[in-house]
């Protein structure tokens, strides 16, 4: 760059051109970490984050046409109803001396009834004859004054329905239910031990058979503080977790399907070794033996007994050695053995056998800023020949021949080291081609999906609930938002009704069983 006018002034034309482009580059680049800093400082704020860019629609755009699926034309109104016929009504015709009957012409009505009912129960008291009195117990699946009906209502209400407590409450009182504000909430998160236990066991059923899972995380709001909801899952089940941080250590806790442990054993050390903890360091806990903790701090005071303490930075030693008795107490519990773990490339995520999502690749370089014709020219070519190789991608997973895996191979390869005289792309391209083993995972494991679209689609419910109210202030309320909106989702992806779901857990009268969710989703997906 040139350091003077009198130096500006010296350039001919073609160095002038230059200049400028390396400068509006660096402007680019300084108004991009400008633009993180003001959303971090947003965040921190607790204020409204940027819109996000529409998406470039590289995964839709590249379905091809005969692998799509037709949905099979339902039948509609009169044969799905006619079996399922609680009450019939006749209704005659005025007509004249002379006709003749023709039978009836059947029309079907779906109706809803909703009513308020005050049920007394009377409970039958007895004296002992020694005084004490004795009382007959509440009819099973009742608590406290609210029928189990009316609660499965509330919580459909809220979670599925995404409506607000104020909302809910108006629409309560309107149907005739004496009902506080306070005692709504505690319908929504009193007693949810049950499906917060529920909401766990699907994830470790999920981590134990999953051949891949997807995740994300957002933003979410609890005591008046900024926290992280992070989602898990795949296409049988999704499972969502509100914590204060979104570090690596945080997910590898997270993934451990229950209270957090941790334990030095052989896939402990293997994990530090390949995040390069020091030999030294990992000979000390290898002299220890294989040894559990079920406490942070009981683990902290056992690793610093070693000469392992916290030196901050990314080697810091106490992090690594923490993330790697996570990893083997994960280990221990057999999850994650073959799972591959699709994310988008967030560093918390690259855990395990990692994939990149290709839609976030292929996002960098939609938003990316172009100045002049040639730079704009020079990415559209870099993304057609992207979205011809995703699509190439997909119709390999349908036929995956290990002969043309390698010749996919050698295409991205040509694809990522490409020069185009656009020095940021160029750049970008480099640093994707860094991920390479990531991005290409789907050549050793074809039955990954390449996008993390799936997560994406379901913490959308945790975004909506965001906006609508918030955040959670208790405890109890945080695990009643995180473990409805697991099973939800999972219920919604194992096609079974999520009100009947309710109503067997619940223990209203006449509920269809359904069965624990998570030995659902340890069999076998149907073919």
């Amino acid at each position: 760059m040139a350091g003077s006018s009198q130096d500006v002034d010296a350039l001919n034309l073609a160095e002038l051109r230059q200049l400028i482009a390396a400068l509006m580059e660096e402007n680019a680049r300084l108004r991009a970490e400008n633009a993180a800093l003001r959303e971090d400082i947003a965040r921190l704020k607790g204020l409204p984050a940027k819109p996000k860019l529409k998406p470039s629609g590289m995964a839709k755009q590249t379905e091809r046409a005969e692998v799509k699926r037709r949905r099979k034309q339902k039948h509609r109104g009169a044969k799905k109803l006619r079996e399922k016929v609680t009450e019939t009504r006749v209704v005659e015709a005025a007509v004249p001396a002379g006709a003749r009957f023709k039978g009836y012409r059947d029309f079907y009505v779906q109706e809803l009834s909703i009513a308020r009912r005050v049920i007394r129960v009377r409970r039958a008291r007895w004296q002992l004859p020694d005084g004490r009195l004795v009382v007959a117990p509440l009819p099973a699946g009742l608590r406290g004054h609210f029928g189990p009906e009316l609660r499965r209502f509330v919580l459909a209400q809220y979670h599925q329905g995404q409506t607000t407590v104020e909302r809910l409450l108006a629409l309560l009182r309107d149907l005739g239910i004496e009902i506080s504000k306070r005692q709504l909430v505690r319908l929504l998160t009193a007693g949810i031990e049950g499906f917060a236990a529920e909401a766990d066991a699907v994830l470790a059923a999920g981590l134990a058979t999953a051949p891949w899972i997807t995740v994300d995380d957002t933003g979410a709001r609890h005591a008046g503080a900024n926290q992280t909801c992070t989602q898990i899952g795949n296409d049988r089940f999704a499972w969502f977790a509100t914590r204060p941080s979104k570090s690596r250590l945080n997910f590898l806790e997270l993934l451990q399907a229950g209270p957090p442990a941790w334990r030095i054993n052989e896939a402990a050390l293997d994990y530090m070794r390949e995040r390069r903890l020091s030999p030294g360091r990992i000979a000390a806990l290898r002299r220890g033996g294989e040894i559990a903790f079920d406490d942070r701090q009981a683990w902290c005071a056992y690793a610093a007994g070693l000469g392992i303490r916290a030196t901050g930075g990314p080697l810091d030693p106490m992090r690594l050695a923490t993330e790697g008795a996570a990893w083997g107490a994960l280990a221990a519990r057999g999850l994650l053995q073959d799972t591959v773990i699709v994310s988008d490339a967030a560093g918390q995520f690259d855990v395990a056998t990692h994939a990149r999502c290709w839609v976030h690749a292929e996002r960098l370089i939609h938003t990316l800023d172009t100045f002049n014709d040639r730079k704009r020219a020079a990415k559209e070519r870099i993304r057609r020949r992207l979205w011809r190789l995703y699509a190439d991608l997909r119709a390999w997973q349908r036929n995956p021949r290990p002969e043309r895996a390698r010749a996919l191979a050698d295409r991205f390869d040509a694809l990522f080291t490409s020069r185009t005289g656009f020095v940021t792309l160029d750049r970008l391209l480099g640093r994707l081609h860094a991920d390479r083993d990531d991005l290409l995972r789907v050549l050793d494991h074809p039955g990954i999906p390449l996008h993390t679209n799936g997560s994406e689609n379901d913490i959308r419910a945790c975004v909506t609930r965001r906006r609508l109210s918030g955040g959670t202030h208790s405890e109890d309320g945080r695990q009643a938002r995180d473990a409805m909106l697991s099973l939800m989702k999972t219920c919604r992806k194992l096609a079974i009704s999520f009100w009947q779901y309710l109503g067997h857990r619940l223990g209203v009268d006449g509920a269809q069983p359904i069965p624990s969710l998570a030995e659902i989703v340890r069999q076998p997906a149907p073919a």
